[in-house]
């Protein structure tokens, strides 16, 4: 099974901004992920704004096409 990690930078004036929206993520989100195929999702966040983030799929690419094109993922972003 394909293990995926990421990272990202989040400003530093956004860093409260980003914690306050992901404490609560909408149940439809997270059931979006996993409709996906994505597994033992993970997000990291470092005080100084560096995101790391992990998750298993057993295909990445048709994971990513699929919350894409789900609208769910873009009523969350």
């Amino acid at each position: 099974m394909p293990r995926v990690c990421f990272r990202l930078q989040v400003k530093p004036e956004l860093i409260d901004e980003y914690v306050a929206r992901h404490r609560a993520v909408a149940p439809a989100m997270l059931e979006a992920i996993r409709d996906a195929g994505r597994r033992d999702y993970s997000i990291f966040l470092a005080p100084d704004g560096l995101l790391v983030g992990y998750y298993e799929t057993d295909d990445d690419a048709a994971s990513a096409a699929a919350l894409a094109a789900d609208p769910r993922t873009q009523e969350w972003e």
